[in-house]
């Protein structure tokens, strides 16, 4: 498995601990930065990541904000792509297994990195489980396709 990996310029040190996470575990991950602190507008950030995952660069994303929350909207913005916000267990694992989602977003400002870490372990070891499920993600996409049809 192939993760993309991103932040803005709130969550530096919080995408660096999850690096050094995945690195740890042999994960195979590119960082797209930042590298800095210097200000940057995240959905620049989400927009190369979630790019890079659609067109199958990567199978999954990872972006980190202070919330989580503006990464999340971001990312949707891609056509094919379907991204969670996940601050919980539960949450991670219900966002690959239910949604299929390729982008789990976190928010710095509102989790601690161990349990950041506990959330992207949950997320990759989960798979989606089609079933019940399935259907509904193809409604999802099905609208995606509705709305984006240009």
């Amino acid at each position: 498995m192939r993760i993309a990996v991103g932040c803005d310029h709130n969550a530096l040190e919080f995408k660096n601990a999850i690096c050094d996470f995945l690195k740890g575990n042999n994960i195979d991950y590119r960082d797209f930065g930042v590298v800095t602190e210097d200000p940057i507008d995240y959905p620049d950030k989400a927009k190369e990541v979630a790019e890079a995952v659609a067109r199958r660069e990567f199978d999954r994303g990872i972006l980190i904000c202070g919330t989580g929350i503006g990464m999340a909207i971001a990312a949707n913005k891609v056509r094919g792509i379907r991204a969670a916000c996940c601050h919980d267990v539960y949450s991670a694992e219900r966002a690959q297994k239910s949604n299929n989602a390729q982008i789990m977003t976190m928010g710095a400002f509102v989790i601690g990195i161990e349990l950041a870490k506990m959330l992207v372990d949950a997320w990759l070891k989960s798979e989606f489980q089609a079933g019940r499920s399935a259907p509904k993600v193809e409604k999802i996409m099905q609208i995606e396709k509705e709305q984006f049809s240009n």
